[in-house]
């Protein structure tokens, strides 16, 4: 089994990828409420999609690193450290392109460096390097000192304030700047300090893939395992939420713990009806989506502002809304709508058998 490609793994990060693009690409201005983000404290499904992304890059970034038995070389520290450029570069590229059809050729002045491409590369590169130099047992360890770090960072500075006061918006425009940060909330969602958050995240993503893919254990065990980890991730998580609160926006503690957990038991019982179970037929769809998720992301961002730019969206929506008079539904089927067209160029990857790598 251990040399077998986990087909859940890929349904899963398929999953998640479609959620991505879906919550991304609301039809029109009101949309249901679980397709929306938190507004500050709670917790949405909406918000569980990036979450599960990250949990699933950890997983993935075991499964890559086994390979080389997580030593150090000249050659894996390169392939490391290119992936992480590369996909910096592409997130800012994006950013870029919006302002270029926009009109504003030139904007690095105020182009924004955090998002969630640039969370990605910088929690795949941390991660990766730490799991390289530092014992893989004693990764749970750290994950558990920068949750309680960060703790202690947002109790201290004001943390769960959504104002200009929040420790995380003062570091963050103190460190980069507010011309360089998202501008529509006080908090960026994806910043530079609440990295750090994100990276014990992917940290505890790369313990359950060690977990799950340990050799020597029947395969019924793994998963009784992971999911009786994920139970008490979230249990513990929850605890704690009247102290922590759940947040997305600064990536709390709790939020880590809670989807953490929820990633882990959905992985769990994915990969008994998949890999153990052998129910595969179902899962199809999500799978097109799990083998080039970050290219069939990186298309999304790029067709919605192409969409966008040529002011086509409104028309679409507007047809659609035609047929359906409620405005939410309308909205979440133009979201369907565009994740299907999504998928028919993922599918006619995976028919060809083409794997992009970003």
């Amino acid at each position: 089994m251990e040399k077998k490609r986990l087909l859940s793994l890929d349904v899963l990060r398929g999953l998640t990828v479609f959620g991505m693009i879906v919550v991304n690409n609301a039809g029109g201005s009101q949309s249901y409420e679980s397709l929306r983000h938190s507004a500050w404290n709670g917790l949405t499904p909406c918000d569980l999609v990036f979450p599960f992304f990250l949990f699933i890059m950890g997983i993935s970034t075991y499964i890559a690193l086994r390979k080389f038995d997580f030593q150090p070389s000249a050659p894996v520290i390169r392939k490391i450290l290119k992936r992480t450029v590369f996909i910096l570069l592409i997130g800012w590229a994006i950013g870029w392109f919006d302002f270029v059809c926009e009109g504003d050729i030139f904007p690095f002045a105020h182009l924004r460096l955090t998002g969630v491409l640039p969370r990605i590369a910088l929690c795949y590169c941390v991660a990766s390097l730490l799991a390289l130099y530092v014992n893989n047992k004693r990764l749970a360890w750290i994950a558990g000192i920068l949750l309680v770090g960060y703790a202690v960072l947002l109790c201290m500075g004001n943390g769960y304030a959504c104002d200009e006061t929040n420790i995380l918006c003062v570091a963050d425009r103190g460190i980069l700047g507010t011309e360089h940060l998202y501008r529509k909330s006080p908090i960026d969602p994806e910043g530079l300090v609440s990295t750090l958050s994100a990276i014990a995240h992917t940290l505890i993503g790369f313990c359950c893939g060690a977990l799950m893919l340990k050799k020597g254990i029947s395969l019924e065990t793994r998963i009784l395992k992971l999911a009786v980890t994920g139970f008490l991730l979230m249990a513990v998580g929850c605890l704690l939420t009247e102290a922590f609160p759940l947040n997305k926006r600064i990536w709390s503690p709790t939020f880590v713990l809670v989807t953490c957990g929820l990633a882990a038991m959905l992985q769990a019982t994915l990969t008994y009806f998949i890999d153990l179970k052998g129910k595969k037929d179902w899962c199809r769809f999500f799978e097109v989506f799990g083998v080039n998720p970050l290219f069939l992301y990186v298309l999304s961002e790029v067709a919605a502002i192409v969409i966008s730019a040529t002011e086509s969206k409104p028309v679409v929506y507007g047809v659609i809304h035609s047929c359906i008079s409620d405005p939410y539904l309308a909205s979440a089927c133009y979201s369907l709508l565009f994740a299907l067209v999504m998928g028919g160029c993922g599918y006619w990857l995976y028919k060809k058998k083409i794997y992009i790598k970003l």
